[in-house]
């Protein structure tokens, strides 16, 4: 099996997993708070988070080397997580993800003004046609506009703002900084909230909250494999199956089908992702390429960045023996070595 295959087979299979998290959210959103699916979720991942930070060997403190930056990104990532839960709670999945899609096209515009991006003629026509996607999804004055979709949108905008801060500053701070303080900011906000929305959960409850931040992980540890493989030019889209898992959910699972204006507002907001990706794969069409370096999926607080552990196997594989001779270790050697070097 080729590697590039082998890498768009990891990133269908992290997607498929992600689409499986998001039914366990719908399905604790019928009963629960989003703000306590959050927490639970959150509480569930540390121990496995953890377990992965502990093999972090870089010399440093948790002080931030951009606290500003840093704040704003964890107030993002807050934001999105609890905005993510709960449109997935009250909005049909292919809508939800149909609006969330929309992210890539917001980071190539606040690359503007946060990187310096020059974003030429063409990405920017393809940016306002994919927001006019959004709009056909939405039907602003045709169907009613609720708290969902403010929801969903809120999580494009504010996850594709903390991705473009963590391209801005991603380098220069520590790995450690940039999981730990969005995780615990969700912990303990989230606690603080808890006492009035807190719903008792039996045990089955709690069992699907495990499996909200176990599924997120998995899916995680595939997206690294799949970049280890292969380039994001080709992974990088393989988001988009997500519709067709959320066709497949929602209709089994909760009764939906999608209407006519979410396949085609979905249609034209995915062809418009697609061009940007594949101009920034291009070269010299992008001097930063946001969309292609930002790596992990929004709407997962409880999961931690992908590139993390890309940056530090990478760095790994240039101190080490040759590439020839490692392979692939998955969730159990994080940050492990394997797969060529991109």
């Amino acid at each position: 099996m080729s590697p590039s295959l082998r890498a768009i087979l990891y990133a269908l299979a992290a997607f498929a997993l992600f689409s499986t998290h998001d039914v366990f959210v719908k399905l604790l959103g019928s009963s629960y708070s989003p703000f306590q699916i959050v927490f639970f979720s959150v509480l569930f991942g540390f121990p496995l988070v953890m377990m992965l930070l502990l093999r972090d060997e870089t010399v440093g403190t948790l002080i931030p080397k951009h606290p500003w930056w840093t704040l704003a990104r964890t107030i993002a990532a807050v934001i999105t997580g609890a905005c993510a839960f709960y449109a997935f709670s009250v909005l049909p999945l292919a809508q939800t993800y149909a609006i969330i899609f929309a992210s890539p096209l917001l980071i190539t515009v606040l690359a503007i003004p946060i990187l310096g991006e020059r974003v030429g003629f063409r990405r920017g026509i393809a940016v306002l046609v994919g927001l006019a996607g959004v709009m056909v999804v939405l039907q602003p004055g045709a169907s009613e506009f609720t708290l969902g979709h403010l929801a969903a949108l809120g999580c494009a905008v504010f996850g594709a703002f903390g991705a473009i801060v963590v391209r801005k500053i991603g380098r220069e701070e520590r790995s450690v900084v940039l999981i730990l303080y969005p995780m615990v900011a969700n912990f303990v906000l989230m606690a603080a909230l808890l006492p009035w929305v807190y719903e008792p959960m039996p045990l089955q409850d709690l069992g699907l909250s495990f499996l909200v931040a176990f599924f997120a992980l998995m899916a995680m540890n595939c997206l690294i494999l799949a970049y280890r493989y292969g380039e994001a030019a080709i992974i990088a889209p393989m988001q988009y199956s997500q519709i067709l898992w959320a066709a497949l959910y929602g209709g089994l699972f909760f009764g939906e089908r999608p209407a006519w204006n979410t396949w085609a507002g979905t249609g034209i907001i995915v062809v418009s992702g697609l061009y940007i990706v594949l101009r920034e794969a291009r070269g010299g069409q992008s001097e930063n390429t946001p969309v292609l370096r930002t790596r992990s999926r929004v709407a997962t607080p409880s999961a931690p960045r992908v590139g993390t552990f890309l940056d530090r196997s990478a760095k790994a594989v240039l101190e080490d023996e040759p590439m020839e001779s490692k392979s692939p270790p998955g969730l159990r050697g994080l940050p492990g070595r394997g797969g060529p070097r991109r």
